[in-house]
């Protein structure tokens, strides 16, 4: 045991630079983001088979349904998290879409209607990916400093890639020999394992915080203390917040184009294949195409990449990137350029644009980087979707063509490159700001 250690550390440091004292926490970050994603992934296929199920002329009303679903937990959470530390309010929201899970798991037994249980699936799905990595990221933001951020978020973010691999995988050999259904129960076990892993990083925090013998500001509540405040702190803070309105403008832009080439994948798959299963597995095997090449750049590239290149240029490059690949998408709106757009937004956002975003709220508050971060990666997100979905529909309903829409989309990816930019480079002037105003509060009090 002590040389397999031995031989994962070695490689790890191949890849990752890590200073003492925090391979234990990478090692369970990473593993904490591959059984979350994992956990997703495996029942991803069935959500978009889902939708399918429930009609492509009703995937707007399903964004929306989503939408509201995302507005009705927002203030549960933000109850939960003002009342309990996080080592509680963690396991707690996992533990509530454990225990979801399972009633579909029910439910898809029963005498629901299938068309209804679709439905409901498909925006409990959507619902429970955006809020539990929310978690997670609000989670590691919590835990690390922003140089730590630069140094590991692209290696713990890998780990959600293999997760992201190895879910589809499973969905793509099991689904058939052992049925959908019976997958819920091994995406619920996951969720458990994930759980541990919060309580080996709360551990972990709460240690290195007593060793370095850390002070909290009077506006900080300490880590393990509720984190206070009000059930509608996240959208208070958003609203005083230019930096985080800007964040929140990135977030819609994204989401927008990220909808607009769903709703392509959805009505070019519906047409090409017939059969519910294959349908599936399709799906499986294109999650599985773009999570190698995405965990291939985030081991090699990424913190490379915002090294060299700043955290701004790299929040910019995949909005570029997708401002060319709708040009040609335009020109050519085929399957076989689509696909690709969709590999190279969906790739270059996992492995580049997810970390770097993420790194935005390494700098803030730990009522921001919880409240308002959660009320942004949910609501904001969601109801981007929902008016992109809308907007959507209705230019089909005109008579607009596919290669319409995707010139419509070029100028608004140039325009989420522009935010990116310059949150990047506001993002690295708070973190100068905050070092210099941490060391003059170090001097204060050893003069003292």
């Amino acid at each position: 045991m002590h040389r397999i250690r031995s031989t994962v550390r070695t490689s790890v440091l191949k890849i990752v630079q890590v200073e003492p004292g925090e391979f234990y926490a990478l090692f369970w970050s990473f593993g904490y983001f591959f059984v979350l994603l994992c956990s997703y992934y495996i029942i991803r296929p069935m959500r978009d088979e889902m939708g399918i199920l429930g009609g492509v002329e009703n995937l707007q009303w399903l964004f929306t349904g989503t939408l509201l679903a995302m507005t009705v937990c927002i203030p549960l959470f933000g109850w939960v998290s003002s009342r309990f530390p996080r080592r509680q309010f963690l396991p707690y929201v996992y533990l509530f879409f454990i225990s979801t899970m399972l009633l579909f798991y029910i439910l898809m037994e029963g005498d629901v209607t299938p068309t209804n249980v679709a439905r409901a699936f498909f925006i409990w799905t959507s619902v429970f990916n955006l809020f539990v990595v929310s978690v997670f990221w609000s989670f590691m933001t919590d835990l690390y400093s922003n140089a730590q951020a630069r140094r590991l978020f692209g290696f713990i973010a890998a780990g959600g890639t293999a997760g992201a691999i190895t879910g589809p995988a499973l969905t793509a050999l099991l689904v058939q020999p052992f049925g959908a259904r019976n997958l819920l129960l091994v995406s619920a076990l996951l969720l458990l394992l994930a759980i541990i892993c919060i309580t080996k990083l709360t551990a972990w925090s709460v240690s290195r915080d007593t060793l370095a013998n850390e002070s909290h500001t009077q506006d900080e509540a300490p880590p393990e203390n509720p984190i206070g405040g009000g059930i509608w702190s996240g959208i208070t803070l958003v609203l005083h917040s230019p930096y985080l309105l800007g964040i929140c403008m990135l977030m819609l832009l994204f989401t927008t184009l990220a909808t607009f080439l769903y709703f392509m994948q959805a009505q070019i798959i519906r047409d090409a294949f017939i059969d519910s299963v294959q349908r599936t597995a399709v799906f499986a095997w294109i999650d599985l195409a773009v999570n190698v090449l995405t965990m291939l750049t985030q081991l090699f590239l990424t913190s490379r990449l915002i090294k060299w290149l700043g955290l701004a240029v790299i929040l910019a490059i995949i909005p570029i990137l997708l401002a060319i690949g709708f040009s040609v998408l335009a020109a050519a709106p085929v399957l076989a350029v689509l696909l690709v757009v969709q590999v190279i937004r969906r790739a270059g956002n996992y492995a580049v644009m997810r970390p770097g975003r993420e790194m935005l709220y390494v700098v803030l508050s730990r009522e921001e980087k919880y409240k308002a971060k959660n009320f942004i990666d949910t609501v904001v997100y969601r109801t981007g979707d929902a008016i992109s979905a809308w907007v959507f529909a209705g230019m089909r309903t005109l008579g607009m063509s596919l290669s319409n829409i995707a010139l419509l989309a070029v100028p608004l990816a140039l325009i989420w490159a522009w935010i990116a930019f310059a949150l990047g480079r506001q993002q690295t002037s708070i973190a100068e700001s905050n070092r210099v105003l941490t060391r003059i509060r170090v001097d204060k009090d050893q003069g003292n």
